[in-house]
């Protein structure tokens, strides 16, 4: 009779007393970094999300504990504050690279050029809102061969009507957009 497979397998040492002392020697800090903190979310123009706040003015600033919710801590990147704005009689600053000055003739160009593509996407979409309409046929399109199922009929008549109404909107929108620019 032959030996068991257990017996015939080359021994391993055993690593559970070193896990088990490294587990030992990092409770305190798993315990420290598990601790619950209490984070409460405060109302106001800018909502505030802190825990460095106690409950009792927490609660006079009508704030609301999160629970069970993770928190994602981004801090926002340090601008220096200029030292020529902050001193009192320092002479005025030159303008920042993004804030130059555009000639008025270039501005009227641009305004010119960007009224000119609205209008001409205006007749675009009014075009297209003629033909879908026409297609449309007041609610009776006519039937596609592979319409024999009527309520696939009424499906495409729903989406026809409501990509009329999107375009109707589109062009709502363009016209505004035109009544913003002003007439040259």
């Amino acid at each position: 009779m032959g030996l068991p497979a257990w017996a015939t397998m080359p021994r391993m040492r055993s690593h559970a007393p070193r896990a088990a002392l490294l587990l030992v020697a990092t409770m305190p800090w798993l315990a420290q970094a598990q601790e619950p903190r209490t984070v409460y979310r405060c109302p106001g123009p800018p909502v505030l999300y802190t825990d460095a706040i106690s409950a009792e003015e927490a609660r006079s600033r009508n704030c609301r504990t999160i629970d069970g919710a993770t928190v994602t801590v981004v801090q926002a990147p340090r601008r220096p504050a200029p030292a020529a704005a902050s001193a009192p009689g320092a002479a005025p600053t030159a303008r920042p690279a993004g804030e130059t000055r555009i000639d008025p003739a270039a501005q009227r160009a641009r305004d010119t050029d960007a009224r000119r593509i609205l209008q001409e996407e205006l007749q675009r979409e009014e075009q297209r809102l003629a033909e879908m309409r026409s297609e449309f046929n007041n609610g009776e399109p006519e039937r596609r061969g592979d319409e024999r199922n009527f309520a696939r009929y009424q499906e495409r008549v729903a989406e026809m009507r409501a990509a009329i109404q999107r375009k109707e909107a589109d062009i709502a929108a363009l016209k505004r957009e035109l009544a913003k620019l002003a007439p040259s």
